[in-house]
């Protein structure tokens, strides 16, 4: 080889490393992912890391060839919209994003970065989408419940504590789906032959005096929605309602496991594994506007017998027969 040769062939192999690092830059894809929860909060931390090893596991791997932009937040609206804003303007991919307050901001901040949902309630009512089957503009995911499911909620309570007359439900109204579940927790509560009680709830505070007043009456139990406030505070509401001795029905399986008595709605963690599903699917180049919106298809019933035994309630044997979990 020549020497003039050799020389190119040496500057073009010391040069060769750039270049393939400056194409794998380009190829990294942004994902931005909001959490109205702070960042110690271990369960939301949880859902999160099951989401980025199910994106791993279908090919996007942090610094490899994706970036996680993660924005944790209280349940702050000043705080939620600042971290929304951000995130917009990194003009990411898509963002990973839940919380009846805070979809409406990124709706607004942007309507053209793919959102998913891990979440959700009534989607179409709440103008999400347009459809399930089409949901047409930027937004998608995966529901958590519908609001019908307040009802069975409020039958399974009743079951395992069939003196309850007077139920209350809590929750933030500053919730837009809040109102949703307060018309099908009435309407149950009327077919049942229950008073239903609406308890408005805005921090800690506002929970424990709220069940303070319940447990003054007779015969009071407690309804916990799907509530991003409370699910901020639910080891101290399960703490507080065990202090009352409260029989109560939880909207997650956290909550039964924690302590509460029992639980009534779908596997949320799953949901944040099937969000990396459509945000591997975006990636690769499909619309949100493509994606069905999807309702869950199973709720998973968790009875905690601890509890139920401190209350000094029997769980009835049909209910124990068809709990997808018992805890002794």
């Amino acid at each position: 080889m020549r020497r003039r040769e050799f020389i190119a062939a040496l500057g073009s192999a010391a040069t060769w490393p750039l270049v393939a690092r400056a194409q794998q830059s380009q190829n990294i894809r942004r994902i931005g992912i909001l959490m109205p929860f702070p960042t110690g909060n271990a369960t939301a931390q949880e859902r999160v890391r099951i989401f980025r090893e199910e994106l791993r596991k279908r090919g996007w791997a942090s610094s490899v060839n994706v970036q996680f932009e993660e924005r944790w937040t209280l349940d702050n609206m000043d705080q939620i919209r600042s971290a929304a804003e951000n995130l917009v303007e990194l003009k990411p991919d898509v963002i990973l994003a839940i919380g009846g307050r805070v979809i409406p901001i990124l709706m607004k901040l942007t309507p053209s970065i793919p959102i998913v949902i891990p979440g959700g309630t009534e989607p179409v009512a709440r103008g999400y989408v347009e459809s399930l089957a089409h949901p047409g503009g930027n937004v998608t995911g995966f529901a958590v419940m519908e609001s019908s499911v307040i009802g069975k909620q409020l039958q399974t309570l009743k079951e395992i504590a069939p003196h309850l007359a007077q139920i209350s439900m809590i929750y933030n109204p500053d919730n837009p789906v809040g109102a949703i579940f307060a018309r099908a927790f009435e309407n149950a509560g009327r077919s049942l032959g229950v008073e239903a009680t609406i308890v408005h709830i805005h921090g800690l505070s506002d929970i424990e005096s709220a069940l303070t007043t319940v447990a003054e009456r007779d015969n009071g139990g407690i309804v916990v929605p799907l509530d991003v406030t409370i699910e901020g505070f639910a080891e101290q509401t399960i703490a507080a309602i065990a202090q009352h001795r409260l029989p109560a029905v939880y909207p997650d399986r956290l909550f039964a496991v924690n302590g509460g008595l029992v639980s009534y709605g779908a596997d949320r963690t799953n949901l944040f594994r099937q969000a990396a599903t459509y945000v591997d699917r975006i990636l690769r180049g499909e619309k949100p506007g493509d994606l069905p919106y999807q309702q869950p298809t199973k709720y998973d019933l968790v009875i905690n017998l601890g509890t139920a035994k401190a209350l000094g309630l029997t769980i009835p044997p049909t209910l124990l027969f068809t709990a997808d979990e018992v805890i002794e």
